[in-house]
């Protein structure tokens, strides 16, 4: 017996809606991924200034949450994903893994910010340590009630260019990273927060030790 093909014919990926719609969301993620690496190295390599990468890097950042949700158990993780396309984006994997911009999780260079602005600086990244810590006290514990009041707290708190050198930091980075690998109905266990309120607590501290000792 033999099969006869048609050369001519078109090869069709999919063969229902259902299959084109995955397929699609599929090329969806694996464009996102490759643009996000695109811009992690220009900014790396300083051909985009930090005003440029911030909302592009945010906005790829919120569409890769759309889009994961929609590929599903099609995807049963980012670095199952990269590893069967052979997708060399480390950069990519990283900025996805931490879920915020880079001039976010790194301390900011604004020396040369004015008083009034610094002191503007100092209360919003107050009200944001005494918001998380507040939450936490209320006993929300679900990664969507969480991670928004954390990404608000990391961004205020990495504007002081010597944050990079308070102890605080790597933990507030951890607990954002803990986050951020959560689905949204997922809740951190008791033991977390007892561990996370401990963490922010020490951090707001030492942030209020700094500045004191920086006037």
């Amino acid at each position: 017996m033999s099969l006869a093909f048609n050369l001519d014919e078109e090869v069709r990926l999919a063969t229902t809606n259902a299959d084109r719609e995955r397929i699609d969301e599929l090329a969806n993620l694996y464009s996102l991924v490759l643009s996000l690496n695109y811009l992690e190295r220009a900014y790396v390599r300083d051909s985009i200034t930090a005003a440029q990468y911030a909302p592009a890097c945010t906005r790829l950042l919120a569409q890769y949450k759309t889009i994961i949700k929609l590929v599903g158990d099609a995807v049963p993780s980012l670095d199952a994903f990269m590893q069967e396309y052979r997708m060399d984006c480390t950069a990519a994997a990283h900025r996805l893994k931490v879920g915020v911009p880079a001039t976010v999780e790194h301390a900011a260079e604004e020396s040369g910010s004015g008083g009034a602005e610094t002191a503007k600086w100092v209360a919003e990244t107050t009200q944001n340590f005494i918001t998380f810590m507040d939450a936490l006290k209320l006993k929300l514990r679900a990664k969507d009630q969480l991670h928004p009041l954390l990404t608000d707290l990391m961004s205020g708190y990495t504007r002081f260019k010597n944050s990079n050198e308070w102890e605080g930091r790597p933990k507030i980075l951890h607990w954002l990273i803990t986050l951020n690998q959560m689905r949204a109905s997922e809740e951190i266990t008791e033991e977390q927060s007892r561990q996370m309120l401990f963490d922010v607590e020490h951090a707001y501290s030492e942030f209020f030790r700094s500045l004191s000792s920086s006037h």
